[in-house]
């Protein structure tokens, strides 16, 4: 009998309130640091996903998260160039979807500036907590039903670095999990930088469809963009995105936490703040004096 290579994993269980067992199939719960692992823990109790998979940002994980995708028909490999694929969207998952992307703050014209009345202010969308809190529960609980729920710690700007800033985004989406080693970087190096009980960034990201769904599924790409929603919190520290697979929308690290999160960040801290994108590399850099 030949001898054929078979892929395997050893998988653990993280026991969460109310939900029982949720099997971990890579990663160590308990190499997470204290704070992270209290707000996981919520998280996987509110959206209820399959099993959870702690990203290491490695090559490995990048080959084998791009070959499902290929195999799921979400991505597309071209021969024209190495290592290169198409991702063919849902139509109607869209980019700038300003409508449904909001501000949550205590104080309103903490977010937004100050309009005549009856004139729409066009830089930016505010809402209450509370208003916010009957959006967010009509959305979330059980949001990752029969899907994987993705842990992806990672650093914007050099890992260590006093001026970069960390984040950990949460997301059902492998195809998110692939494009934040673009955008950032992660690493399982950074859990060593939150042992202390330094602050991170809280990202979460659905693409708001549970399995089993009745909706149809366009180009093998997930999405709910009827009830899309983008959020920011920025007095804590926390972006929460529902419904959009695409780009900006579930990229937590991009326009959610380097430009609106990062610019209040600045503020607190009491520095000017700049944000520079490097299109060619798809890259947000920090610069702060």
């Amino acid at each position: 009998m030949e001898d054929i290579p078979v892929q395997f994993a050893e998988v653990h269980y993280v026991s969460i309130q109310k939900v029982g067992n949720v099997p971990v199939t890579k990663g160590d719960f308990q190499s997470v640091p204290p704070k992270v692992q209290a707000w996981l823990a919520q998280m996987i109790q509110l959206c209820t996903p399959r099993a959870v998979y702690i990203c290491d940002g490695s090559e490995e994980e990048a080959e084998m998260v791009t070959n499902k995708l290929v195999e799921r028909g979400t991505l597309t490999q071209l021969t024209k160039y190495e290592n290169c694929y198409i991702c063919w969207t849902d139509p109607r998952d869209v980019a700038r979807v300003e409508s449904k992307t909001f501000i949550v703050t205590d104080e309103k014209y903490a977010s937004v500036p100050h309009s005549r009345e009856g004139v729409k202010c066009v830089l930016g969308q505010w809402m209450s907590p509370d208003d916010m809190k009957k959006e967010l529960d009509d959305r979330l609980p059980g949001c990752m039903g029969g899907r994987m729920l993705y842990v992806i710690p990672f650093s914007m700007g050099p890992i260590g670095s006093p001026l970069s800033k960390i984040g950990v985004q949460i997301t059902d989406s492998n195809y998110v999990l692939l494009s934040m080693r673009v955008m950032t970087r992660v690493s399982s190096e950074i859990w060593k930088h939150l042992r202390h009980d330094e602050e991170f960034v809280k990202c979460l990201h659905s693409v708001g469809l549970p399995r089993p769904h009745v909706q149809k599924v366009v180009n093998n790409w997930p999405c709910n963009p009827e009830k899309t929603l983008i959020v920011h919190f920025p007095d804590i520290r926390k972006v929460i995105s529902f419904g959009s697979g695409y780009g900006g929308n579930s990229l937590l690290g991009k326009k959610c936490f380097a430009l609106r999160i990062a610019g209040r960040i600045a503020k607190d801290e009491g520095c000017a703040y700049e944000l520079i994108r490097r299109d060619i590399y798809n890259s947000s850099f920090f610069y702060y004096y």
